[in-house]
């Protein structure tokens, strides 16, 4: 056991020296409205002199049985968080949410093939006031031992009917521009792309079946919502290829984009379920000579920066402001869960508004 240095200045001693409470002391750091500003210069003063920082946070904590952080579940490698500009632009909304009421983010990145023994001590080892869970399945082993920790929690985008609080959009809804904006353009063969479909790895080409029963509801749900367009345009869903990745980063954005095409080379469009696959199908038509939109329509969905700087089509949705919304439920449980157990009421559901981005690549189908 490391000893505390003998020369290490603490509360009770400072307080002992100045011959003042050690509750006084405390004010000076915590409740500085509770002191006269010459008394509390007068013991920072002091403190600053005698090399004290002010209260052990941890000791702090603990008294008030609180850790001071709240936890951000992630079902994607930690280095992915820093890399997809949609799970960036969400943990900035978290962070300014988290500066605001004082406390830290712990990011808990299980990976998209999380396993089930690890589970219930990962999450149980995490010391954290609450979770906010992004984007998993309903049958998430994380997500049950989450729940099994009794603490405030809040989902955001998947999935969405677990009776908690929940922030998102209404994905289904929302792509539906992109989607009848490759209708009006007069496009009938037309192909999807989408990342994981399902918590189990799958990649390529699923069915109409399997999509129906596809459990990562967030990419069902634009998946769907396409579909429903495309059917009112009289197009089926066995007309539509759709190709899925588990993992969304650049080469399999454009590896997928290369299965698709290479399959169904008669395809003029493809509609994307994130700006991520749309990239990866403009670099996939900018290797093969294809022109966007001339030779081929893309749309996407997101709206981060690096698509709409390329122009392209797609929907914007308010990631930063719902890592905010997310991070401000929680803050608002927590502190009502601070005098006992966590009083899960009538859940919040916050679904906010998207916008659509007309963008330069979606034309009308070649010849």
């Amino acid at each position: 056991m490391v000893k505390r240095s003998a020369g290490r200045k603490t509360l009770a001693s400072l307080a002992a020296e100045l011959g003042v409470s050690r509750t006084t002391v405390s004010n000076a750091y915590n409740r500085p409205d509770q002191l006269a500003p010459e008394t509390r210069e007068r013991i920072l003063a002091a403190a600053r002199a005698r090399g004290y920082s002010g209260p052990d946070p941890t000791a702090r904590n603990l008294r008030r049985r609180f850790a001071g952080s709240v936890g951000v579940l992630l079902t994607d490698h930690l280095t992915y968080a820093f890399e997809d500009m949609a799970t960036v632009d969400f943990l900035a909304g978290m962070s300014a949410a988290a500066e605001s009421g004082d406390s830290n983010l712990t990011l808990i990145p299980v990976g998209p093939d999380g396993g089930t023994e690890a589970a219930p001590s990962r999450i149980g080892g995490a010391a954290v006031d609450g979770f906010v869970v992004y984007s998993v399945a309903a049958d998430d082993p994380y997500l049950k031992a989450a729940r099994e920790r009794g603490l405030p929690m809040v989902v955001c985008d998947q999935p969405t009917d677990t009776g908690l609080p929940f922030v998102g959009i209404d994905d289904r809804k929302a792509i539906a521009p992109a989607a009848q904006a490759l209708v009006d353009a007069g496009h009938t063969r037309i192909g999807i792309l989408a990342i994981r479909l399902m918590r189990a790895r799958r990649d390529g080409q699923i069915s109409c079946e399997e999509l129906r029963g596809a459990d990562m509801h967030v990419q069902r749900s634009r998946v769907l919502g396409a579909l429903d367009v495309f059917e009112q345009a009289g197009l089926s869903c066995a007309d539509i290829p759709i190709v899925t990745r588990h993992i969304n980063d650049p080469d399999n954005a454009t590896d997928a984009a290369a299965e698709l095409l290479g399959a169904y080379p008669d395809l003029t469009a493809v509609l994307c379920t994130t700006d991520s696959m749309a990239l990866g199908v403009l670099e996939y038509a900018r290797s093969k000579g294809l022109s966007v939109p001339g030779d081929l329509s893309v749309t996407g969905f997101d709206g981060i920066e690096p698509a709409l700087f390329r122009g392209l089509t797609t929907v914007i949705q308010p990631n930063k402001e719902k890592g905010r919304a997310a991070g401000e439920v929680l803050r608002q449980l927590i502190a009502a869960s601070e005098g006992g157990p966590w009083d899960k009421g009538s859940p919040v559901r916050r679904l906010l508004d998207t916008e659509f981005e007309p963008g330069s690549t979606v034309g009308p189908p070649r010849g």
